[in-house]
């Protein structure tokens, strides 16, 4: 059998190649990296013991969800699978959540530890991974250390919310272990262990749809199993139409066992599609037109980059520039895409780690470029998560053969690799710092971005729950100067207004807020209190308020005791007056 995957262009992962087998990596060594790998992440993170809950996202997804707070049962995990709630669908994720729950109740050090530890293990399973095709055990490291060390990737370990990224990519990780093994030993039984692990990857997070893609590349470097023409050259003309039939046959073989992958990929995007349209969460092109979604994904492939190389004034959140971008700049991320494209091209040959790590960033990055708009963001450091790995890989193998080439460059390579990775451990340590709650998060970035109506309303909403109402007020306000028809916002205000005692305004804003969404119960269980406040005020309208909240609670199905108790209130107010 390993005749005749050699003779169609596999060969022992562990040994690539005659020159590169003889680098195979010792057990005992990679034993170290990876205690090494583990000891500086957990370095890196280490102020994550002080951290809570953030109020953007982690209340819905945890602190406020009932469905998850009692842990893992029959009728919770029934909902994990049938729920759209929070406009995805990804029941393992809600699973790991109900899990965390029932563990450690809604203790956030304790959660946020959990995802450290998928973290850790996604290093782990890179490093492994990548020694095993590559036999290079120290760019395979260092790819793993920019990984497991990266400020870009705090968000995703960070924050609660995204406990889908690291869920997500342990079993992308998985999945490709599997791939590897069934590589191999071309058995049925690891092609099917590989099927289930992806298909379980998408229900963390849809963004996995991208991995079959990832696995023909992986064919091609460092795998090998696609021959190039000019390996086909070097044979003599009476071998070379049999072998040319031969890997012509292998070629096609290695698209056909990627058909199931890609279409687990295509029913997770329809699902996904699906569900997010019908919550909301996919933006119309009368928001977002087609052609500044187009120039804002081309900028983001570039400030993606930047940020890889230079990880400064990260934000939770960046404003989609709605209206226009400046032409010059997607023009010239263009021209920047082009020019590299082209470049890596131009040196596929020589440099075959440059076209699977340039497409691995470009390709996993597609689902959430932006084509498609599915929120207010304009890119999120979050999405960097997996699509970074192709750039590291770039750095890393781009470094270990530029140094090969240099006297002393082994000792240039490792010199500049432990400073990088110092600094980048320094960085993430300051950036996990600002994730401790939502005063430093949100304060932090309204800092490093402009017209940020979304961050000012959260902002806003931290500072009222604090009791901070003035504060919150002026917060509101200028999320209503950015963006007039902010709904959240007007209810937010509106609010805040009410339990400072400003009733006639709060009532302009939740009235604003109700007409941007008539069916909201919060907004009309609110509004009819405000209205049932205070019997001297002008706008004391005990009528209005039970219709108001009557709706509510038809919306709610009785089952919130606070709007029935509004209701009952608003009730007997109506029945006095009449009397």
């Amino acid at each position: 059998m390993r005749d005749d995957m050699q003779q169609y262009g596999y060969r022992r992962v562990g040994s690539p190649n005659k020159e590169a087998s003889h680098k195979s990596p010792s057990g005992r060594l990679s034993a170290v990296i990876c205690a090494a790998l583990i000891l500086v992440t957990i370095a890196a993170y280490e102020p994550l013991r002080h951290n809570g809950f953030i109020n953007l996202d982690d209340t819905r997804y945890v602190v406020e969800n009932n469905n998850i707070h009692g842990g893992l049962s029959y009728n919770s995990i029934i909902w994990a699978f049938k729920t759209r709630y929070a406009g995805n669908w990804h029941p393992l994720t809600w699973l790991s959540h109900m899990l965390d729950c029932q563990l450690f109740g809604l203790d956030p050090v304790r959660q946020h530890f959990s995802s450290l530890l998928l973290h850790i293990a996604n290093t782990l399973l890179l490093f492994w991974v990548l020694a095993k095709m590559t036999a290079d055990i120290w760019p395979s490291a260092f790819t793993a250390a920019l990984f497991a060390l990266h400020p870009l990737h705090v968000e995703s370990v960070a924050w609660a919310a995204e406990r889908k990224d690291v869920l997500s990519t342990l079993f992308w990780m998985l999945t490709v272990a599997t791939y590897l093994r069934y590589v191999r030993r071309r058995n049925v039984t690891w092609y099917i262990v590989t099927l289930v692990l992806f298909a379980l990857g998408l229900m963390a997070k849809s963004m996995l749809v991208t991995l079959p893609f990832v696995l023909l590349l992986l064919d091609y470097w460092p795998l090998n199993r696609l021959k190039t023409q000019d390996t086909r050259r070097k044979t003599a003309d009476s071998v070379e139409r049999i072998a040319n039939r031969k890997e012509k046959s292998e070629t096609f073989y290695t698209l056909l066992e990627k058909l199931p992958l890609f279409a687990l990929s295509a029913v997770s995007s329809v699902i996904t599609f699906t569900v997010q349209r019908s919550s909301g969460a996919v933006k119309s092109g009368e928001i977002y037109p087609f052609g500044i979604r187009v120039s804002n994904a081309l900028v983001s492939y570039v400030k993606y980059i930047v940020k890889i190389i230079y990880p400064v004034d990260l934000a939770v959140l960046y404003p989609h520039p709605i209206h226009s971008l400046p032409l010059w700049q997607p023009i010239a991320s263009l021209a920047i895409l082009i020019g590299i494209s082209g470049g890596i091209i131009y040196t596929v040959r020589k440099q075959k780690y440059l076209f699977t790590g340039w497409l691995w960033y470009l390709g996993t990055l597609v689902p959430v470029i932006g084509l498609v708009q599915v929120g207010n963001q304009a890119m999120a450091d979050r999405y960097t998560y997996l699509p970074s790995i192709g750039v590291f890989i770039m750095i890393a193998w781009g470094a270990a053969a530029l140094s090969a080439k240099r006297r002393f460059g082994k000792i240039i390579f490792r010199t500049a690799a432990i400073t990088a990775l110092a600094i980048l451990l320094i960085c993430t340590r300051m950036q996990v710092k600002l994730w401790k709650n939502s005063f430093t998060l949100f304060e932090h970035t309204l800092k490093v971005t402009k017209n940020n109506y979304i961050v000012h309303n959260n902002y806003g909403i931290a500072l009222s729950q604090a009791g901070r109402f003035d504060e919150g007020i002026l917060q509101f306000r200028r999320s209503l100067q950015i963006d007039p028809q902010h709904a959240n916002a007007h209810y937010n205000l509106g609010l805040a207004l009410a339990q400072s005692g400003h009733l006639e305004e709060a009532v302009v804003h939740l009235r604003k807020s109700f007409e941007s969404d008539s069916n909201s119960p919060s907004t009309l269980i609110n509004l009819a209190g405000v209205l049932i406040m205070d019997k001297k005020s002008q706008i004391y309208d005990c009528v209005e308020a039970v219709r108001l909240a009557e709706r509510a609670c038809e919306l709610t199905r009785y089952e919130n005791p606070e709007m029935v108790g509004i209701l009952t209130k608003a009730r007997k107010a109506a029945s006095f007056k009449t009397n």
